[in-house]
Order: C-alpha cells, then sequence, then structure tokens
C-alpha cells in the first residue's frame, strides 16, 4: 500500500501525478484574459516547466503577493485581476526567462 494516498503501489496515483510536468519551450507567458469571464480579467501564466504539485505551490505564492484569488487549470496559472507586473518581477525573481503576452 502507498502510505501518501492508500492504494496498492501498482495502482498508486502520487506518482504518477509527480512525473507529469507542463512542458513548453523554456519561456513563462503572462499574459491578461477577459474571455468567458464576463469582462472580469484575470492574469494568465502559461509555460512553467513544473509538476502540477509545484504548480500549485507557485500559484499559491503568487496569490499571495498579489492579495488576491486564483486557480491552477490545465497546467494555466490564472490569477483574479491585472497583476501582470508583479508577476513576471516575482517569476524573474525566482530565476524564470519571463515574457509578457497580449497588450
Amino acid at each position: 500500500m502507498c502510505p501518501t494516498c492508500g492504494k496498492p503501489v501498482n495502482g498508486c496515483i502520487c506518482r504518477e501525478t509527480e512525473k507529469k510536468t507542463i512542458r513548453g519551450n523554456g519561456v513563462v507567458r503572462v499574459g491578461r484574459e477577459t474571455k468567458g469571464r464576463k469582462g472580469k480579467g484575470v492574469t494568465v501564466i502559461t509555460g512553467l516547466p513544473l509538476p502540477i504539485a509545484q504548480l500549485e505551490d507557485m500559484a499559491k505564492q503568487l496569490k499571495i503577493k498579489c492579495g488576491c484569488g486564483g486557480t491552477v487549470k490545465n497546467g494555466v496559472i490564472e490569477i483574479q485581476g491585472e497583476h501582470r507586473d508583479i508577476v513576471v518581477e516575482e517569476l524573474q525573481r525566482l530565476g524564470f526567462n519571463v515574457k509578457r503576452s497580449g497588450g
């Protein structure tokens, strides 16, 4: 039995989620979207080369830094509101190659 998820070792989902990493071209893109959100803007971060668990931790750090809410969907971090400048600065401080995308 897996000590983390409690399932048999051959059916363990913990190790599978640790291995899954969102791959990109090495550039993290930070943009703004309003599509499908009734005009409300969100800051969208794509291309972070991190496993899902670390991606959620990164989202938590960014939400605290921006002082707002957000989520992780399909390997993309969404931060509520217009926080591109803060997010770009924080990701560069952490050593990522970051570009602003969109207008």
